[in-house]
């Protein structure tokens, strides 16, 4: 029995802006028994169509889902659980936790100091500019989403200022190839948990900043910076009605350029290895993201030149249903490889939960087949 809170594709159906598009290629979009076969296998869904595919993988796999229903809470019973809904209580010997990572925003707690004079918006309520008041926009956060918001809101005429904070910067493409076929076919997205030397870390990376255009361009902080977005450092606190910034962007932008680089020496040093025949061009560098000359380190909010805030801080889960003693002081769920610390439960569609791809449409078949083999076992055990 699948519990769903609202449709099937809820989450894409209600909870992303109007113009997005997937980051990964439609070449990419499988699940098991079942994969993109349209006629543009290196374009970017949008979302109409990301509910389309997940909504005809549900009724190919006729998978028994109940809607409109909410789970309330889960706890212990005898040797399974008992899951309290909106729609009625169940008993199971075992549950999978599918809610995912990105349950509610993650905005920073002086997001209360900020004026009432200002409009605040998490990148889960925005849509469209036009939601927006006239006027000057502070984007909180350069990750995937905040460089795409910022981008759109500043094609609607609105000056928009974008506050950088730890990113990962990829290219959309690299020698002729996109930059996720190189994470693919290099091993990277394969790359097991139990490999990874820093975990932790790794589960809280940003995502990736790319953008999923019809065009395959890259939407750089060089790219945003040329076209009249004003970068400053991250939001560090908000004190009597002033945004204070970090004077720390030059670092961060070395940062994300280094790590970058590696990433490519990874890409050339696999296909360096024989016996590989790839058709793929030379190897590239890019062009270091440029530090403006005196980035601000602080704004007035109060002066009307900031008429709105987007906070593009990232998600993190929710499990205040959850009463079983197993998400730490910090919010996380203890588990590994989704194999959560109780019995019979586990979890699934988490960062880096088995592998780097784990929270990607097409990495949840491998995780879910490993996690199907342990759940097989657990049920065959005599109770």
């Amino acid at each position: 029995m699948v519990l769903e809170r609202g449709e099937v594709a809820n989450s894409w159906r209600r909870e992303r802006w109007d113009s997005l598009r997937l980051l990964t290629p439609n070449w990419q979009s499988r699940l098991p028994g079942y994969r993109y076969e349209g006629a543009d296998p290196d374009g970017f869904m949008t979302m109409a169509e990301v509910v389309a595919f997940i909504s005809q993988f549900a009724e190919l796999a006729a998978a028994p889902v109940r809607r409109s229903t909410t789970v309330t809470s889960i706890r212990r019973a005898d040797d399974g659980y008992h899951v309290a809904t909106t729609n009625g209580d169940f008993r199971g010997r075992s549950v999978i936790l599918a809610s995912g990572a990105c349950n509610v925003a993650n905005v920073p707690p002086f997001r209360e100091a900020v004026p009432s004079s200002i409009d605040c918006v998490t990148a889960l309520d925005y849509r469209n500019p036009e939601q927006l008041p006239a006027g000057g926009v502070l984007i909180v956060g350069a990750s995937a989403t905040g460089v795409q918001l910022a981008d759109e809101i500043r094609r609607s005429g609105r000056p928009v200022m974008l506050s950088v904070g730890e990113h990962v910067r990829l290219p959309r493409m690299y020698r002729g190839r996109d930059v996720l076929w190189w994470m693919d076919a290099s091993g990277v997205w394969n790359q097991r948990y139990d490999e990874i030397e820093e975990l932790t870390r790794a589960r809280r990376l940003p995502s990736p900043r790319l953008v999923g255009t019809p065009e395959r361009t890259a939407l750089d902080l060089n790219a945003l910076g040329a076209a009249g977005v004003e970068l400053v450092g991250r939001l560090a606190a908000i004190r009597d009605g002033r945004a204070l910034f970090s004077g720390g962007l030059r670092n961060q932008f070395a940062l994300a350029d280094l790590k970058m680089d590696r990433l490519l020496d990874t890409f050339d040093d696999w296909a360096r290895t024989p016996p590989r025949d790839l058709d793929a061009g030379p190897p590239e560098r890019f062009e270091p993201t440029r530090v403006p000359p005196a980035p601000r380190l602080g704004l007035d909010l109060r002066s009307g030149e900031i008429r709105s805030i987007v906070w593009a801080t990232g998600f993190r889960p929710a499990y205040s249903w959850l009463a079983v003693p197993v998400v730490d002081r910090k919010g996380h769920l203890r588990h590994d490889g989704g194999v959560v610390d109780a019995p019979g439960l586990y979890a699934i569609g988490l960062p880096v939960l088995r592998r780097r791809k784990s929270t990607f449409i097409h990495g949840a078949e491998d995780d879910a087949r490993d996690l199907v083999d342990h759940l097989a076992r657990y049920l065959a055990m005599p109770r």
